[in-house]
């Protein structure tokens, strides 16, 4: 096969985009060629294999068809208080549950109801909530005809939400007598938004600190901190264990962990199970940072993105050992197949360390955070860090209307009752199943040995291309590569030739050679043929190789 038509100098050039950037730049090309391919009369024949965005193509039924029954359930509850042509009232709390009782008894052939029924048992059983308090807030709050009120997260909502998390993130093993208190957020993405907004804006973080990031790590993580608003000085912990010879584990050297005891790094930032490869947080990690924390670095704040511990048997986040020094960041999009919902949560422990170093501040700082949150209580200095994210989301001056849209927070509801039904677990199994078949194909495809690990999550996979360059042909032949070939090469070769469109590993801050493929988006059989055309490429440059030292 030919080489890529772009120039040594194009390609160094373009790499020097974010790796989200360059995808649609493959996407671009993948498409170009596809539509002037010589000799081709059906265009369409030509597939392009997008594996560059891990957006799901699995959808969870059972709870949004829960959800669409339980619309119809409110609207027979507006039009109950009011009826007129398109004009009803708002639902009613006092008899909303034996209400719902009558709906479901008259509508046994409505889709979604007979799980909506054992959702709202469930939740009755497990939190001994009031029936009718329960309900009206599933169907006031599906109407969507009130603003959030607590804005933070609605009261029955951060409840079912919290069991979630307990049952989920933290292995059905949550910290005794230290309550998890959530914020609702517009997915995940704005929680980290508002994680490091407010941290500034409360004087924990500051212009130009010492913060570390585990890396390789989803990219935002990286060019958030090197924005002006912070420019922040940076700590790579990297993960570059290897198994063997060309076969990285993916895991954190304790040396490399050891840069968090440093007391001047004052956050870390983490995505566990990580993202692109793909592997929990080891227990010997997690208690390396646990004995940091509590010898060197006691007031170390940890960021945590946990939005692919589902996909890892007996998941335990490391805010569920370290509660008091994490801030918890999970989204519902990849599990459920829900990104377009944006439905996150923040979540931080009541007993935490946040809280006691505001209280901490000196005395200017306290009057100028006092002045800030001053309109919104006489005694601002109690208000928690997970309020003060709340009102610093909406600009302090609009905290009268923040909070997550209701009908957001019902769909999150029932999404957490569905997983702790049974229905929910096998769902769960399911989706695991999908993603370990398709890098089972990929690896098959591509010929290619990446290390055993009870903990993978296998949404992503991250090949490094020049550690299997030195595990089959030798040193060689990675120098080789590296000093003729840039490490984005492989990439636009794989879109120009063969219409697959990967991310680049570097982007990421792993290694430059790597490349990450998302395991989620594509019909698996798909991902054989990645892998098929992977090592088509991979073997082109081998062969370039044998041809220069026979030259």
């Amino acid at each position: 096969m030919p080489k890529t038509t772009f120039s040594r100098e194009e390609i160094r050039s373009l790499a020097q985009l974010s790796p989200f950037e360059l995808k649609d730049r493959f996407i671009q090309l993948a498409k170009a060629v596809q539509e002037d391919k010589p000799g081709q009369k059906d265009k369409s024949s030509v597939q392009m294999l997008n594996a560059g965005r891990g957006n799901p193509n699995w959808v969870a039924t059972g709870p949004r068809e829960a959800f669409y029954a339980l619309g119809y359930f409110a609207l027979a509850e507006s039009r109950r208080v009011w009826t007129a042509d398109n004009l009803g009232g708002m639902p009613e709390r006092q008899g909303a549950g034996d209400r719902f009782d009558l709906f479901v008894r008259r509508h046994p052939d409505l889709p979604g109801i007979q799980l909506l029924e054992k959702c709202v048992a469930y939740a009755l059983e497990r939190f001994g909530f009031d029936k009718d308090a329960f309900v009206h807030e599933l169907t006031d709050s599906i109407t969507g005809d009130n603003y959030p009120v607590p804005d933070r997260m609605l009261t029955h909502a951060e409840q079912v939400v919290r069991a979630y998390v307990a049952d989920e993130m933290y292995d059905k093993r949550p910290p005794a007598d230290n309550p998890l208190s959530l914020f609702a957020t517009e997915g995940g993405t704005a929680a980290m938004c508002y994680v490091f907004d407010s941290l500034m804006k409360n004087g924990l973080l500051k212009k130009g600190d010492r913060i570390a990031l585990m890396v390789p790590v989803f990219t935002p993580y990286i060019e958030i901190p090197e924005l002006d608003t912070y420019e922040f000085d940076v700590v790579h912990v990297n993960a570059g264990l290897f198994t063997e010879v060309g076969v990285r584990e993916w895991r954190y050297p304790a040396e490399e962990v050891a840069k968090l005891a440093d007391p001047s790094v004052k956050l870390v930032c983490l995505v566990n199970p990580s993202n692109p490869p793909s592997l929990a947080l080891s227990e010997r990690v997690t208690q390396q940072i646990k004995d940091i924390v509590a010898t060197e670095n006691p007031n170390l704040l940890i960021v945590t993105d946990d939005v692919y511990g589902t996909f890892v048997e007996n998941f335990r986040s490391i805010a569920a050992e370290l509660p008091r020094n994490t801030l918890l960041v999970y989204s519902f999009s990849k599990h459920y197949g829900a990104t377009g919902w944006r439905l996150g949560v923040i979540g931080l422990h009541d007993d935490n360390v946040i809280d006691e170093m505001i209280a901490a501040l000196p005395q200017p700082e306290k009057d100028r955070l006092s002045k800030r949150y001053g309109t919104l209580t006489l005694e601002p200095e109690k208000i928690r860090f997970i309020d003060r994210l709340v009102a610093d989301s909406r600009q302090v001056a609009l905290n009268h209307t923040a909070g997550l849209s209701l009908p957001q927070q019902v769909m999150m509801v029932l999404f957490a009752l569905f997983d702790l039904l049974d229905e929910g677990q096998a769902y769960k199994h399911k989706v695991r199943a999908i993603v370990q078949q398709r890098l089972d194909l990929l690896l098959e495809g591509a010929q290619m040995k990446i290390a055993d690990d009870p903990q993978r999550a296998g949404y992503y996979v991250e090949l490094d291309l020049l550690a299997e360059a030195e595990r089959v042909h030798g040193q060689d032949f990675a120098t080789y590569l590296r000093k003729n070939y840039e490490p984005v090469d492989p990439l636009f070769r794989l879109a120009e030739q063969t219409h697959v469109v990967l991310l680049n590993g570097g982007g990421f801050d792993g290694p430059e050679w790597s490349v990450r493929v998302s395991l989620a988006n594509l019909d698996d059989l798909d991902y054989l043929k990645i892998g098929h055309h992977l090592r088509r490429i991979f073997d082109d440059y081998a062969a370039e190789w044998q041809a220069a030292q026979r030259a």
